[in-house]
């Protein structure tokens, strides 16, 4: 290893411009220099595990990145010099050649909702309200008649645990904990604690969502992990992605008309994520509406998202929160 080693530094990854960041609108473009003279017998060049170059020899490549995740990767160089195998890598930050567009939005409707809930998670299944609540020792699952806001039916969790985002498939209700290091798993109808699930990869769970097909899992970092729905294993990940940088501490999560919606931890606003690549299409201004609220002591920021599929109608909240908002999103 220590003769790969030496080897790699007889190398060198050189993009065109000596760009450090790229749009998903460019081409990469490059050459792999060798500073000494070295015998090369084949040459790998790989980016988001896709071989863009497979060749004999040292030679320039170029790739069109419209195609690839946004966000920052490694461009991986595997070479084999002299007999011995030799890897290179460069970091890639891919941004967005799109710039966000900008929503402000109208209040539809205004419903009463639970002061003391300290919300993580919300999300709608037919016409009832499901809402996962945080805080140590107050953290709790719920079913919720959202006109009224009375609790239907609610589940404590124990005191280690502290509630995080929730989401719905299959008939079985998804919730996070946030330094756990586990998820649990409940029966929809009789609200039963099924199951629970480790995360892998992820170090925390913060906001959950899915597409019919797979959960979609924050976790406080610039990633946002793609679930197994069976075996709920990490399988991936995009990163939330701007024209000029990669967001992170994106926290409560809805699936909306094939988008991410994304509450930002400490921010009045919540971004419209595009989950095939990463892109940050949207963001939605929320400012004002945490002061059309009761203001006390434990007031706390805006977190909540739910979308009421069948009617369209998109409502949100917040952490101890006395109102639960039907919004209507308006392009500014």
């Amino acid at each position: 290893m220590s003769c790969d080693e030496d080897l790699s530094k007889d190398f060198k990854i050189t993009l065109e411009k000596d760009a450090k960041s790229f749009t998903d609108s460019d081409l990469l473009k490059g050459s792999i220099k060798a500073l000494k003279d070295h015998e090369v017998s084949s040459v790998e060049i790989k980016f988001q595990d896709k071989i863009i170059l497979n060749s004999t020899s040292l030679e320039a490549f170029s790739v069109d990145l419209s195609e690839f995740k946004l966000g920052n990767h490694d461009l991986k160089v595997n070479l084999k010099v002299n007999g011995e195998k030799v890897e290179l890598s460069k970091s890639i930050k891919l941004l967005s050649s799109i710039s966000p567009k900008l929503y402000t939005y109208e209040i539809v409707n205004t419903y009463p909702h639970d002061i003391l809930a300290y919300t993580q998670g919300l999300e709608f299944h037919a016409d009832t309200l499901y809402e996962s609540t945080g805080q140590r020792g107050e953290s709790s699952l719920r079913k919720v008649d959202y006109e009224t806001g009375e609790v239907l039916n609610k589940v404590e969790l124990d005191q280690f645990y502290f509630g995080e985002g929730l989401t719905i498939l299959n008939n079985k209700i998804y919730q996070l904990t946030w330094q756990s290091q586990e998820g649990l798993v409940y029966d929809l109808q009789t609200m039963e604690l099924l199951n629970k699930f480790a995360y892998t990869n992820s170090k925390e769970g913060w906001g959950l969502c899915n597409n019919g097909e797979k959960l979609f899992k924050s976790d406080g970092t610039d990633k946002i992990w793609m679930l197994n729905s069976e075996t709920l294993e990490e399988e991936g990940y995009i990163q939330p992605t701007t024209n000029k940088t990669i967001l992170n501490q994106l926290n409560e999560l809805e699936w909306v008309e094939d988008k991410i919606y994304a509450n930002t931890y400490q921010k009045d606003g919540v971004v419209i994520i595009n989950p095939d690549d990463g892109g940050v299409e949207g963001v939605i201004d929320f400012r004002g509406l945490r002061d059309k609220v009761k203001q006390h002591s434990r007031l706390d920021v805006l977190n909540g998202i739910a979308y009421h599929k069948s009617s369209k109608r998109l409502f949100v909240t917040g952490k101890n929160w006395d109102k639960l908002f039907e919004v209507k999103i308006i392009k500014k």
